[in-house]
């Protein structure tokens, strides 16, 4: 639920603890301005200043999902496998419209890098499990 979409071309992730860690049995706690929201908006506003010139990348356009760590190393590595989700074909197989067509989806999400965790911990965690893919 904590998450940000912007569309484009190519896609940036990424992983900000926009929300401190939460209370036992609970992922997230308050919001977290410097760590948190300043990191998160310095992205938003460096793809803005980007997509802003046309000198930098001509016919591009780089979009975003930027997710919410929670400060929690474990959820932050859920999050990335959200990352790794959006990229596998759906599953269950292509399925089949009610008038037999096949159904239209859209085009699997081009994710060229992702920018976080905070943390080296979970930044090394998430690496490793994005490296595979």
């Amino acid at each position: 639920p904590h998450a940000i979409r912007l569309e484009g071309d190519l896609t940036l992730g990424g992983l900000f603890p926009v929300h401190a860690r939460g209370p036992a049995g609970v992922p997230c706690g308050p919001v977290k301005k410097e760590k948190g929201i300043h990191r998160l908006e310095a992205m938003l506003y460096a793809l803005d200043r980007v997509n802003g010139d046309p000198r930098v990348l001509p016919n591009l356009t780089l979009g975003a999902r930027i997710l919410d760590t929670c400060s929690r190393d474990t959820y932050a590595l859920e999050q990335a496998l959200s990352f790794v989700r959006s990229l596998l074909p759906p599953e269950g197989g292509e399925g089949s419209c009610p008038d037999g067509s096949a159904p239209r989806r859209p085009p699997p999400e081009r994710l060229v890098g992702v920018i976080g965790a905070s943390a080296s911990s979970v930044s090394i965690m998430v690496a490793n499990v994005l490296r595979l893919f």
